[in-house]
């Protein structure tokens, strides 16, 4: 018969069996420290950039390539530029004609003369003086003008104030063009057809200018985003 040592303790049969269930669960083995650490530090590695930081998604692009288009002219097409500019040179030739033979009594206006129009009746009526001076003298200036600020290249330029004083150059040329008329039927009581060819390419280029002033052409585009 076996003797117990004393102080030592007798250790139950079946205490290999617990040590050996505490690993298992139903005969199936529990993951392990050791192989689910290395899976959540790559996790935590990899949502946070390693360094506690959140790293920034794949799919947003950097901010250096998010490119600014440069504002840009809204440039008229080409038969409005050269439209304008025609019609401008054509008046401007109209009132040099007429500023020469206001100051040059040897130069006859080309112009019929009978009881409804008579070209030299207009021309020297006391209403062929505003201010002072001769309205064919304020014509040259005006054309002067509209034949530097309606080139093509001018309609390119996206100075605001150059498209403003433009516009409003033409509504106080159209304003003046009212005047005259009224002044030709009611107290002069003739036409002159060289002034009515001044007052015709005014209306057409007033047209033309208030519509492009409101199509927004001679101003810059607003940027955009590449």
């Amino acid at each position: 018969m076996a003797t117990r040592k004393p102080g030592s303790t007798a250790r139950p049969a079946s205490g290999g069996t617990k040590s050996r269930d505490k690993g298992t669960r139903g005969g199936r083995p529990e993951a392990s420290a050791a192989t689910t650490g290395p899976r959540q530090g790559n996790r935590s590695a990899g949502g946070r950039g390693g360094n506690g930081r959140s790293a920034p998604a794949r799919t947003a692009a950097p901010v250096k390539a998010a490119a600014v288009a440069e504002a840009q002219p809204t440039a008229p097409p080409l038969w409005f530029q050269l439209t304008t500019w025609i019609l401008s040179l054509a008046g401007l030739g109209a009132s040099i004609y007429l500023t020469i033979a206001h100051y040059n009594t040897a130069v006859t206006l080309a112009c019929p003369a009978s009881s409804t129009i008579n070209c030299e009746k207009v021309t020297t009526s006391p209403e062929s003086m505003v201010f002072g001076i001769p309205v064919a003298v304020l014509g040259l200036a005006f054309y002067v003008f509209l034949a530097v600020v309606n080139a093509p290249s001018a309609w390119r330029i996206t100075w605001p104030p150059l498209r403003w004083v433009r516009a409003g150059s033409m509504v106080v040329g159209m304003v003046f063009v009212l005047y005259l008329i009224y002044a030709e039927l009611f107290s002069i009581g003739a036409i002159c057809l060289w002034c009515t060819s001044v007052h015709v390419i005014t209306f057409a280029l007033f047209v033309l200018i208030v519509f492009g002033t409101a199509a927004g052409y001679g101003a810059a585009k607003a940027p955009t985003r590449a």
